[in-house]
């Protein structure tokens, strides 16, 4: 699955056009390494996005297409 689709799915940023503009800023990380909003994600990747001064780092348990708001939770863990 896409990045900007992942992070959009999971809820971890509101909208696709938004999470594709965090990617080409380069706020956001695959496994340490900067990432375009067309990179694959896949389960146990490890992501960390860059919110002004706060960064969040979460890893990937999961990757589906559709997924309830209650459960978008369960896509991903904190680190």
């Amino acid at each position: 699955m896409r990045l900007d689709k992942y992070l959009k799915v999971s809820r971890l940023i509101k909208r696709r056009t938004v999470a594709n503009e965090a990617c080409d800023a380069g706020r956001v990380l695959i496994n340490g390494k900067t990432a375009k909003a067309s990179a694959n994600v896949a389960v146990g990747d490890e992501i960390t996005i860059s919110f002004g001064n706060k960064e969040v780092k979460v890893e990937v348990l999961a990757v589906e297409e559709t997924v309830r708001k209650e459960e978008a939770k369960e896509l991903f863990k904190y680190i």
